[in-house]
């Protein structure tokens, strides 16, 4: 298997540049970012240009404080597309492989309207610019009342906007904590799937702690022909050096 670093969790007393330069450092084979709006454009690639690791994705702004994106917030229309134009500008400007579009805290039929439309601006954008975009949905326990919560609803919407450059975010933990069977929700999911993360459950913390074995995992995931990086999204619990021996133990399963 090979690995991404998401640095939305790992190494966040660096600033991004240094982040990069510690993943490489670590072995991993790409990062991917959470909100890199705030970080000196040039300096981080300057940083990806001299490791040589690609960027699997970034997400579109959370919005004002407390939010959780705005792309399925009715009446937030302009504000989420001018995220969205932001997140793909930066994708671009990165190389990026993808854009999680965050829907945001909302329900109901308004809520899945806006966000069909919203991921229909997303797609054109991300056509132009050579990017995928993304949707996730993120578990009830981390996120109450958040949009996307379950991997069902993300395919119905998927199918409904019915976009090749469309895809899913597939994050173990987050399925782990909601549907529990990681594996039937993978193979389930497997033909709309754009990028796979993961977590040790349920704590979110690294991949060797908690109560999935990510070795059989990672070995099914192998098994069905998906061979990019796996993102490795947790919270490290301290010092990110020191929870990275599951690399060596994980990383031939």
């Amino acid at each position: 298997m090979t690995f991404s670093a998401n640095l939305g969790f790992l190494w966040t007393e660096l600033a991004l540049p240094a982040a990069i330069e510690k993943a490489a450092a670590a072995g991993f084979d790409a990062v991917e970012f959470h909100y890199p709006y705030a970080q000196n454009r040039a300096a981080v690639k300057a940083a990806l240009a001299a490791t040589q690791l690609p960027v699997m994705g970034l997400n579109t702004e959370r919005g004002e404080a407390g939010q959780n994106g705005l792309a399925a917030l009715p009446g937030r229309q302009a504000e989420a597309r001018a995220l969205i134009d932001q997140a793909f500008d930066w994708a671009a400007d990165l190389g990026a492989r993808n854009v999680h579009v965050m829907a945001g805290f909302a329900s109901g039929d308004a809520a899945r309207e806006q966000f069909i439309a919203n991921l229909n601006y997303a797609a054109d954008v991300g056509e132009r610019a050579g990017v995928g975009v993304l949707i996730e949905p993120l578990n009830a326990f981390d996120a109450p009342n958040y949009f996307l919560n379950r991997i069902d609803q993300a395919l119905a919407i998927l199918a409904e906007v019915d976009r090749a450059n469309v895809r899913l975010m597939f994050d173990c933990y987050h399925v782990a904590r909601t549907e529990g069977d990681i594996l039937a929700q993978f193979d389930h999911a497997r033909a709309r799937i754009g990028h796979v993360q993961f977590a040790g459950a349920p704590d979110r913390g690294a991949p060797d702690l908690g109560a999935v074995d990510y070795a059989p995992v990672f070995a099914h995931i192998a098994a069905s022909g998906w061979d990019q990086p796996l993102g490795a999204e947790y919270k490290p619990g301290g010092d990110t050096d020191q929870s990275l021996g599951w690399l060596a133990s994980l990383g031939t399963a």
